[in-house]
């Protein structure tokens, strides 16, 4: 695939972190956030995993024509996040597929469990939508980046 060996290498760690913190707008009226706004803080970890992975979405689309789209999701709501809070979102890749990946993802303000995540999300053409196989290169790739729960 043309421009695929631009790639940069980057190492990441078995469990990615990325920082956010609660604002105004991702909370409710008493400053408690709003339960789907835990979906994004979810989503922005898994899309900066990937491009630390150096798979950043538009690259997937353009050189591959993939997106990866939801399909299903598991959340256990243990403890609420609130204006201001500093979090962690972190996500794994727990399995890895032809067509579908699972990622393990929690939320934690400090050392405290906030929220626990499983998130299956399928491979689709860029165009059209529809269900496709991850290209090879790509798929061994992530395969070897699986940390199996």
């Amino acid at each position: 695939m043309a421009g695929c060996s631009r790639r940069p290498v980057v190492t990441v760690e078995a469990t990615f972190s990325w920082p956010t913190r609660v604002y105004w707008e991702d909370t409710d009226a008493g400053g408690v956030v709003y339960h789907a706004q835990y979906l994004a803080f979810l989503e922005r970890a898994r899309t900066e995993w990937m491009r630390a992975q150096g798979y950043g979405q538009e690259l997937l689309r353009r050189e591959y024509d993939l997106v990866f789209a939801v399909r299903a999701m598991q959340l256990d709501f243990l403890k609420p996040a609130r204006l201001d809070d500093a979090l962690a979102v972190t996500a794994e890749l727990s399995e890895c597929r032809r067509a579908s990946a699972v990622f393990v993802q929690e939320i934690r303000r400090g050392d405290v469990l906030l929220l626990t995540a499983q998130v299956r999300v399928a491979a689709l053409d860029a165009g059209g939508f529809r269900p496709r196989a991850i290209p090879s290169p790509l798929l061994d790739e992530l395969k070897a980046l699986e940390r199996p729960r």
